[in-house]
């Protein structure tokens, strides 16, 4: 199991493709429903009534709508790439 300096010391783009992998393995739609509805993108969405369910209808439509939204350009997340990187990294602590 990598330590938190480890992955710190990896690209946001190398985090998310971990923890996606290790999402997807798991079928934790939570996780991806979790990084979805904090992305200003994405705040429509999160607004409809906080269950997943509501938006999408199995977790391979979130699994898609979360890699549109983080593979887009993870350049790109501006203010919100802290949080990310470090609920990407939290989540392969806990989980890997």
């Amino acid at each position: 199991m990598p330590t938190y300096d480890e992955l710190d010391a990896l690209t946001t783009d190398e985090l998310r493709g971990r923890a996606f992998d290790l999402a997807q393995h798991r079928h934790d739609v939570g996780f991806f429903w979790d990084l979805v509805k904090h992305m200003p993108a994405a705040s429509s969405l999160a607004s409809e009534d906080g269950s997943p369910g509501n938006v999408v209808g199995s977790i391979a439509e979130l699994v898609r709508l979360s890699h549109e939204v983080f593979t887009a350009d993870t350049a790109n997340l501006g203010d919100a790439e802290p949080l990310i990187r470090e609920r990407f990294t939290s989540y392969l602590i806990e989980h890997g």
